[in-house]
């Protein structure tokens, strides 16, 4: 369903009952909210499961501009929008993760538990920088497939079926050249986390992929001392698309986080 935030039509799915335990569910780059639904499937009985398309992505309209800060509010924004007052756990995967700490620190009040997906706090280094800003040029002139091409294969574990890979390939290069290259900016100029890790004052959960070759998991490892009482779970057979890769094991790593809250 779409809503109308900061002049944007923005696309937002809700599944689960209304009254199960909230999950706002940011996806990763260069995807969309489609990311979740074999988890959403799994947990849509147990929980209200609120995931948006970021605005560039998906169902949802692009700027030419973004950042994490508007991410985190548009995320906001349509939890009023879809009537959802209660803190919420707040589940992000990769990119979600950046937008996920933003939101922490923007709407602390909203926030109940955190949820951090194949991801990292650090902010991105002087060469990182302008190959992002590179590639977002790129983008604008060729195409997402830019992007689709360069991924693809370090999103998945050795031996990840050659369909899905194709699948989630096509998924991002079809995706809208104008969001993926301000996400990329966006990225680019994301604030460094790391600080905040010691003030998460929320009970937190760190999922990663053995196989993660893009956020691997020896940076999760090293969240997960830093921010106090936090819970990790390392993901056999999955690479840096855990969710998609395992869905079944991380519904059971959520169930067994979410009623320690």
């Amino acid at each position: 369903m779409h809503y109308t935030i900061d002049g944007l039509k923005l696309n937002c799915e809700t599944l689960g009952p209304e009254r199960g335990e909230p999950i706002l569910l940011i996806h990763g780059f260069p995807l969309s909210g489609a990311m979740w639904r074999p988890l959403g499937e799994l947990l849509r009985d147990e929980c209200r499961l609120i995931i948006p398309d970021l605005r560039g992505f998906g169902a949802s309209e692009a700027s030419d501009d973004a950042s994490m800060a508007r991410y985190a509010d548009d995320c906001a924004a349509l939890l009023d929008a879809v009537g959802e007052r209660r803190p919420v756990a707040v589940a992000g995967m990769s990119m979600g993760g950046y937008i996920a700490f933003e939101f922490f620190r923007r709407a602390r009040k909203r926030v109940v538990s955190l949820v951090l997906v194949d991801t990292r706090p650090g902010a991105d280094g002087e060469e990182a920088r302008r190959g992002r800003f590179a590639t977002a040029e790129k983008v604008l002139a060729q195409g997402s497939a830019v992007v689709a091409d360069a991924m693809a294969e370090k999103l998945f574990a050795p031996g990840a079926p050659a369909d899905l890979k194709k699948h989630w390939r096509d998924e991002m290069a079809g995706a809208n050249p104008r969001g993926v290259a301000a996400a990329l900016k966006a990225m680019a100029h994301r604030a460094d986390s790391t600080p905040d890790l010691k003030r998460i004052d929320v009970p937190a959960l760190i999922i990663v992929g053995e196989h993660d070759a893009i956020t691997p998991p020896a940076e999760s490892e090293a969240m997960h001392r830093a921010i106090r009482g936090s819970t990790l779970e390392t993901i056999p057979d999955a690479g840096h698309m855990a969710p998609v890769e395992q869905p079944r094991i991380v519904a059971d790593a959520l169930r067994r986080f979410l009623p320690s809250r």
